[in-house]
């Protein structure tokens, strides 16, 4: 699970991983924003209107859920655990209140927090952009203000300085998650636990 403020370089980040780890995949969310350019419908994200949502809400076929910028974000319980079932790995883009969320469901999950250099050089990443009206900068430099108060619940943290470093760090980090024992010991024990010892 990765958390990021806004403007910290998490997508780009991703899109690495994601590009060079074919057993990494990325976890697929529902939200109720419009899609922007270049995004796919079930690549991306699936689309649906606030009422879907709510309606998958309220069945609790959602896992975890939250509203951001006016939108909601929610992951399917059932698109979860099938895609787990199939051997792959998961990366989910989540903010501090879904990840505590995901946290409760998957306790051994590996939570890791992207942070930039500073909380200036977050502000000047999100100006560059060019995209955001004042009001929606000051809201979105507040709410990473307010995540950064989650970090200490976090594994691990990435500092996103130099890209090819963090890209090296966040790959160290998911191969040290698939070497944990939790994970590892289950399939091997029968190999070395199955013989009586001479």
């Amino acid at each position: 699970m990765i958390t990021a403020p806004s403007g910290a370089g998490k997508t780009t980040l991703l899109k690495e991983l994601l590009a060079t780890d074919p057993q990494l995949w990325f976890s697929i969310s529902y939200t109720t924003r419009p899609p922007r350019p270049g995004e796919i419908p079930g690549q991306d994200y699936f689309f649906v209107s606030p009422e879907e949502f709510h309606r998958l809400k309220n069945q609790g076929a959602l896992v975890e859920w939250v509203e951001q910028f006016g939108y909601w974000y929610g992951t399917s319980r059932e698109w979860l655990k099938e895609t787990l079932a199939g051997g792959v790995d998961l990366i989910f883009d989540l903010d501090a209140r879904g990840a505590r969320a995901l946290k409760r469901e998957f306790p051994r999950g590996t939570f890791i927090f992207i942070l930039p250099p500073s909380l200036e050089a977050l502000e000047e990443r999100l100006r560059a952009r060019g995209d955001l009206e004042p009001g929606e900068l000051a809201r979105r430099l507040k709410q990473g203000q307010a995540e950064l108060q989650e970090v200490h619940r976090y594994d691990f943290i990435v500092i996103n300085d130099e890209l090819p470093r963090a890209l090296e760090e966040l790959r160290a980090i998911v191969q040290a998650a698939r070497c944990r024992t939790s994970r590892v010991w289950p399939q091997l024990a029968p190999r070395f636990l199955s013989r009586p010892p001479d």
